[in-house]
């Protein structure tokens, strides 16, 4: 019988291999983000724009190629001198046509793409583009750094791009009446916004949770869509002042909207709650509540006796609540033809300033009616 051969087992500590891993995890990530930094702070992307403008301009006539130039020219900052009163308003009226220079607007159906000439102008400020066959932003939309107004409203646009996340300087941004279905999270990366409105894109029923960290934000409206509950990050933007969830498919409130501390006005009204929450009335600064009452049958007393509330109750004339019905069944069974779609936004849009109208009237009163009722009037011409 021969001898025993004896074998060494290795034997390891998962945890410190794991631990040496996870350290060259870490740094490649950071060498991977240290060079993306370093090509978006590069001077190539610059010197490529700028010879693309070049190329572009060879192919222009000399007139339009000296209209484009003085276009995109802008003027030399001036150093602040003391001056007369005179000279204070010429200054402000030059100051007001250097910011007019700032801001682009684009109007009309016969537009379906954004002019070629704007991806140079990435120092604008503002882009006003409303009423076009535009169906997506540019991919140059992230060269635009400075850019803080985006409103872009009753256009075809069925999606954000993910680059709207770079704009770190945005302040308002206006979607509302066109295609979407869904947000981006990188908007969440758009901490200085203030203003989101996202009214009437009808496919549109969730936000990303990313969007919580939009603490600045005052106002959002995402009325006339298809929300069924309030989304999970509308109640963690702290700062909320303005709520406008009229016209969707909600069913009840959550009881911790007390967690909205300094909301002030407040519009669910056009849905299916049968009551409001207690809570509602543990928010101190809430001021004005726009609500449905066809349904509506449980009030906290505290709430609609509080003199320092607004608490307004509209109520549908039943005819024209018919013949809304009547209409949206119609509007289901074309719902894939452009021109009932087209049809479909404008009602809305009209509908919708109506309320903002009415409501705004209401808030200078002392008091205001106990309830509403909505009547439509049709005359044939």
């Amino acid at each position: 019988m021969g001898l025993e051969r004896k074998v060494d087992v290795p034997v390891y500590d998962l945890s410190l291999i794991r631990g040496i891993w996870e350290v060259r995890v870490k740094k490649h990530r950071q060498k991977q983000k240290k060079e993306q930094d370093r090509i978006e702070k590069s001077a190539l992307a610059k010197i490529d724009q700028a010879w693309q403008y070049r190329i572009y301009c060879k192919t222009l006539k000399t007139t339009e190629r000296n209209l484009l130039h003085h276009y995109l020219e802008r003027e030399n900052l001036i150093d602040i001198q003391p001056c007369t009163e005179g000279e204070q308003q010429d200054q402000q009226d030059q100051k007001d046509s250097k910011e007019n220079k700032l801001i682009f607007q684009l109007n009309g159906d016969r537009w379906m793409n954004f002019p070629k000439e704007l991806q140079w102008m990435t120092y604008l400020k503002e882009w006003h583009v409303r009423g076009t066959r535009i169906s997506r932003l540019p991919e140059y939309l992230a060269l635009f750094t400075q850019l803080t107004v985006l409103e872009i409203p009753k256009n075809t646009i069925a999606e954000l791009p993910p680059e709207i996340g770079k704009l770190t300087e945005l302040k308002e941004l206006n979607v509302s009446y066109n295609r979407l279905s869904r947000v981006p999270p990188e908007l969440g990366n758009c901490e200085n916004l203030k203003r989101l409105e996202l009214t009437g894109n009808l496919n549109l029923s969730e936000l990303p949770f990313e969007l919580s960290s939009l603490k600045q934000l005052v106002h959002l409206d995402v009325a006339e869509n298809k929300f069924v509950s309030i989304p999970i990050c509308a109640l963690r933007m702290s700062g909320l002042q303005l709520l406008d969830l009229s016209n969707n498919s909600l069913t009840d409130l959550p009881q911790d909207m007390d967690r909205l501390e300094q909301l002030v006005t407040l519009f669910v009204h056009k849905n299916n709650l049968s009551y409001l929450p207690h809570c509602l009335s543990n928010i101190s600064t809430l001021k004005m509540i726009v609500v449905s009452g066809d349904e509506l049958n449980c009030i906290p007393t505290r709430l609609c006796r509080n003199p320092d509330i607004k608490f307004i109750r509209l109520y549908d004339n039943p005819l024209s609540e018919a013949k809304r019905k009547e209409e949206e069944k119609k509007k289901e069974e074309n719902k894939r033809r452009r021109w009932r779609e087209q049809r479909e936004e404008a009602k809305d849009s009209r509908e919708k300033e109506f309320i903002e109208a009415y409501v705004s009237s209401l808030k200078d009163r002392d008091t205001v009616p106990y309830s509403t009722t909505k009547v439509s009037i049709s005359c044939l011409l």
